[in-house]
């Protein structure tokens, strides 16, 4: 019987006995084997992809007491990490042996963290739940810190453990009521208790409990109004880091909120709607508005991504099946615009310069054409652009909102979305149209480096292009009965 059910779990335990092994490795590898922590570790990612892989298909059933659900929806979002992780791990490889500030710990930090992911994102039980949230949470506090040591890394790191811990105390209280209505951890069990509460007039406690849950969810999106760490995180981190933290855990989030909000919380849908709808609306306003004084780019990036987690949670709230699908479609290619631009600023940083504020890329274009093409690319996409993915996706979530009766707020969406386009534009004329700035030189990137940018880039271009398939496959696995 053991046995049966650990052989659903052979991703995690392959992801985590290969993180063990890695770590014990990096400390008796010489400096000149350095490649072989980041090898191992892209091989970790490849095995857990085929594992997962061969899971698909698998009926939909829990293991280990409830604790642990294996469905498609979970597998699909797996793999999206696994890829997505992958290639930011190439991009911080370059980065960090360029920059002479190699640490092996940074990338078994990574798959820690992904390891969090994969927990969180198969949690049938409101433990394994809060225990995937802390695994993925731990792991990017030291990364924040571990690669530069300077004044901005550790005030960056400070301000994400405090209002992490802060976060995760909210989220624990929620449960703690909820458990204590109800008796159990367990997410099934719970929802069907709450179905059967009066929906005229649910328990106080009930509602103070789906409040603090709430909490804990959008602080690990980053919406307002618990928002305030993410702009500063996103500066004040290593490329790297923010590579890393500004793309996975956005798709684990995502797996958060569906195993909370379409798995336990369906009897609530009026009250957690109406949260959700304030959230996504402040989100979008604040996110856009704020972004368009910023002159770093890492911190625009970062109030940008507020106003797309915005986007996100509108299509949350339109549910439940076109609205969940356009809400998956929109966080993966959310995900890979994200994993594009920073890897673009990556790429061009070296030891000294840090490609990250704004007039940093005066006369890219004339330096060099095609990385600024891309880059265009991704910052269209960003902005809603036609034919890009970011365009499609958007236009997804409205579609789902118009047919969910919400209209007024769809065409809100619309109008801040064409303010949020100024700030993107913006970096396109600094890029294209000012001179460049004679003590600025840029990293020369390794013909291999272009390729692998230009895929990234390339493959927005034709997400938009033909965005019908991606959209099919998540509104196939959030449509299949959990």
């Amino acid at each position: 019987m053991w046995a049966f059910e650990l052989s659903h779990l052979y991703p995690e335990i392959w992801v985590i006995a290969m993180t063990c092994f890695i770590l014990v490795v990096d400390l008796f590898v010489s400096h000149w084997s350095k490649w072989i922590t980041y090898l191992l570790c892209q091989f970790t990612l490849v095995g857990a992809l085929f594992l997962t892989v061969a899971l698909l298909g698998e009926e939909t059933k829990t293991y280990f007491y409830n604790m642990f659900i294996l469905d498609t929806i979970g597998s699909v979002l797996k793999i999206v990490i696994y890829f997505i992780g992958f290639f930011a791990l190439i991009y911080a490889r370059k980065y960090i042996f360029e920059h002479s500030v190699y640490r092996g710990e940074y990338f078994v930090l990574c798959l820690f963290s992904i390891f969090g992911m994969m927990v969180l994102i198969s949690s049938a039980s409101f433990l394994t739940l809060y225990l995937g949230i802390e695994l993925l949470a731990l792991p990017l506090y030291a990364l924040i810190t571990i690669i530069k040591e300077d004044t901005i890394a550790p005030e960056a790191a400070m301000k994400y453990f405090v209002m992490g811990a802060l976060a995760s105390g909210m989220l624990l209280y929620g449960i703690s009521l909820f458990y204590g209505v109800t008796g159990s951890f367990e997410l099934q069990e719970i929802a069907n208790q709450l179905a059967l509460q009066p929906k005229d007039a649910p328990q106080i406690t009930l509602l103070f409990g789906l409040v603090f849950v709430l909490v804990g969810l959008a602080f690990k999106f980053g919406a307002v109004p618990f928002h305030l760490w993410l702009p500063d995180v996103y500066q004040g981190s290593p490329m790297p880091v923010t590579l890393f933290i500004g793309t996975l855990p956005k798709i684990a989030a995502f797996g958060f909120s569906i195993r909370l909000l379409v798995d336990t919380f369906p009897a609530f849908n009026a009250h957690w709607q109406q949260v959700m709808l304030v959230m996504a609306v402040l989100s979008i306003t604040i996110g856009n508005v704020v972004a368009i004084a910023q002159t770093n780019l890492k911190r625009m990036l970062g109030y940008s991504t507020i106003a797309h987690i915005g986007f996100i949670f509108l299509g949350l709230l339109a549910g439940p099946e076109s609205g969940f699908a356009a809400a998956m479609d929109y966080v993966i290619i959310y995900a890979l615009m994200a994993l594009g631009a920073f890897g673009i600023m990556s790429a061009l940083s070296y030891q000294g310069f840090e490609a990250e504020n704004i007039q940093d890329f005066r006369g890219l274009g004339t330096h060099s054409p095609w990385i600024a093409f891309l880059m265009m690319l991704l910052l269209f996409s960003f902005a809603g652009v036609p034919p890009l993915a970011g365009f499609y996706a958007k236009f997804f979530v409205l579609d789902a909102l118009i047919n969910a009766g919400y209209v007024w707020v769809a065409v809100y969406a619309v109008l801040l979305t064409v303010v949020g386009a100024f700030y993107y534009l913006r970096v396109v004329r600094v890029m294209f149209f000012d001179r460049p700035l004679e003590t600025v030189y840029f990293n020369k990137i390794s013909k291999p480096g272009i390729a692998l940018l230009s895929l990234n880039s390339l493959t927005i271009l034709a997400l938009g292009i033909f965005p019908t398939p991606l959209f099919n496959v998540c509104l196939m696995v959030t449509s299949i009965p959990r």
